[in-house]
């Protein structure tokens, strides 16, 4: 009798929720945040819960494992894990759940682990918490044991350092002794999400919950763990809880996908069931925004021949004439590593990149981190200086010009950062924030600038009320459209998007990139998009410019370069879309 016989003998549910109720306290009452919801999920499967931000998603996931933040707590309904009634269980009893039976996989990263914790200290700590430091894996044992009718063994012994390692080695991580002694903010971001992969399954529980484990990652590195998560799951009969806002990958990564709408579930199934015929409209809304599902209906449109309306890529025809508006020459940056010595002294992040720049069209520059893209924007920017190369704007070598002409510069060239949360700054009301770059440049009275402002919020349709509020105030998405505003208050020729809907969820994301193509028709602005989201790519951008380890590799249109990848990077980049193996609604189902 093999693991999977063991787990699928057992035909009862691990997860039952029925019509649960969760509500916080505010000072008017009670807010409820879920409603009604109910889903089970059944030892050793995969179960995706999919909507948008304040959707109930993560909510739901919080109450299953007893996190319920502030004061949110279950108002009705049931969760009953394993046969257990866990709906009003005590701190005692989630304590013993937590880790052995249930683990987390949470969403961020950095704020997750202790920056002050080796990340090998706090594997440890996962283990030791649920006694079983320096014992060898409890849970495959027991599995191992039952094939042979031994019944459940007390574990053997093993060295706790090399535990921790073997536990960061499953989850991916190479030379993982090493890391082991590594701190987080030695690690790249698919790095630390792997050693909280580590963390989650260390005591081999019965379910993990991952909370939008890769949105923070490239495409490259999300596949990568997602198989490896995927692998270690099936291996030990776990069952997954995946929580998501993108229904491409959750419909690639879980065999079940509820969709949850202002704290309702309005859709439940079999995932290619949900995808290719959704019949609840917000589920269609989904379905038809998620960027990886939009890329693969480009893809199955152009490969039958089939012409793609101007409204549905959301990019234009470009004479082929059209002069270059921005041209990066033999580009190189190097930065110096501080207390390294030799080879390992300098660290080359940008390597002789020539490419141009079309006046009124989108240029994609994508590549996983690290390949280099953003310190190009950086120093088209000019808040770089670079090694060697040039930047020119109009012809003109921006190097050869002064202060005076850099300040006017700023004018025309204006960035979108990735972080909403981040780049606005939260002791400025929403009106101080647009205004500030027409204060800065002595632009009109205060009337006029408030009259500015208020032309801004409505360009990138927010009301006028959001003026006197503070960023906390809105949403991200909402932050984003303000983000945009303020980069338009000069009415610049050129806007560099550093990953500037990355953060976002797909509807606001679809909300955003409509709102970009729509001002560009509107305005004749030039983007230069930095991403290392192709899906996204493949909605928005004319030219393509492919960088990996600091050199570019591949530059094109979009559609050749899609079409007719030359690189095996960019293939593997391609390939790496979440949605694109699974054929959509009126395709044929391949084997």
């Amino acid at each position: 009798m093999n693991t999977e016989n063991i787990l699928a003998a057992d035909a009862a549910p691990l997860l039952e929720v029925r019509d649960l109720e969760v509500a916080f306290r505010s000072s008017t009452g009670l807010v409820p945040a879920v409603r009604k919801a109910s889903l089970t999920l059944y030892p050793g499967q995969s179960l995706a819960v999919v909507g948008e931000s304040g959707s109930g998603k993560s909510t739901l996931a919080s109450a299953v494992i007893g996190l319920l933040p502030g004061t949110g707590r279950v108002t009705g309904g049931s969760i009953v894990f394993d046969g257990q009634d866990i709906t009003r269980a005590d701190a005692r009893v989630y304590q013993a759940l937590r880790g052995s039976d249930i683990g987390l996989v949470p969403q961020d990263p950095m704020s997750n682990l202790n920056p002050v914790w080796s990340i090998g200290f706090q594997v440890k700590e996962a283990l030791r918490a649920n006694g079983l430091a320096g014992v060898a894996d409890a849970r495959l044992d027991a599995l191992a044991a039952a094939e042979k009718g031994e019944g459940r063994p007390t574990g053997g012994r093993i060295d706790v350092d090399e535990q921790v390692a073997l536990l960061l080695e499953d989850a991916g991580l190479p030379d993982a002794a090493r890391r082991a002694r590594q701190y987080p903010h030695e690690f790249s971001g698919g790095m630390r999400q792997r050693a909280l992969i580590a963390i989650g399954l260390a005591a081999r529980p019965k379910l993990l919950i991952a909370d939008e484990p890769t949105s923070a990652l490239d495409v490259t590195v999300q596949r990568r763990i997602l198989d490896h998560l995927g692998e270690q799951i099936h291996t030990l009969g776990t069952a997954m809880l995946f929580i998501t806002h993108d229904l491409g990958l959750a419909a690639e990564r879980a065999e079940h996908i509820v969709v949850m709408h202002r704290g309702r579930v309005v859709e439940s199934g079999p995932s290619i069931e949900v995808l290719q015929d959704p019949r609840h409209p917000y589920t269609q809304r989904l379905v038809k925004a998620a960027p990886s599902l939009a890329s693969r209906r480009i893809q199955t449109a152009h490969a039958a021949g089939i012409q793609v309306s101007e409204d549905e890529l959301g990019v234009h025809e470009i004479a082929a004439d059209v002069d270059e508006v921005l041209r990066v020459e033999h580009l190189t940056k190097v930065f110096d590593v501080r207390g390294a010595k030799g080879e390992a002294k300098t660290l080359t992040a940008v390597d002789d990149v020539t490419f141009g720049v079309r006046r009124a069209t989108t240029t994609a520059l994508v590549g996983e981190s690290g390949s280099g893209k953003s310190t190009v924007a950086n120093i088209i920017l000019n808040l770089l200086d670079p090694t060697s190369g040039k930047v020119f704007h109009n012809g003109v070598d921006l190097s050869t010009l002064g202060a005076k002409e850099l300040f006017a510069l700023r004018r025309i060239m204006q960035p979108v950062f990735q972080n909403p949360y981040g780049s606005l700054d939260p002791m400025f009301s929403i009106f101080r924030v647009v205004e500030e770059p027409l204060r800065v440049h002595r632009v009109g009275t205060r009337k006029e600038r408030e009259a500015r402002v208020a032309e801004l919020l409505d360009l990138v349709s927010l009301p006028r009320s959001v003026m006197r509020r503070y960023p906390n105030e809105l949403s991200g998405g909402q932050r984003q459209r303000v983000a945009i505003a303020r980069a338009l208050a000069l009415k610049p020729e050129i806007i560099v998007l550093d990953e500037a809907v990355s953060a976002l969820d797909v509807l606001v994301q679809a909300q955003v990139l409509r709102l970009l193509t729509d001002l560009q028709s509107e305005l004749g602005l030039t983007y230069l998009f930095i991403t290392h989201d192709l899906a996204v790519v493949r909605q928005i951008a004319d030219d393509v410019v492919v960088m990996e380890h600091g050199r570019l590799v591949e530059a094109g249109p979009s559609d050749d370069l899609f079409a007719h990848p030359q690189r095996d990077y960019t293939r593997e980049l391609i390939n790496a879309v979440p949605g694109a193996s699974i054929p959509l609604y009126g395709e044929e189902t391949r084997g």
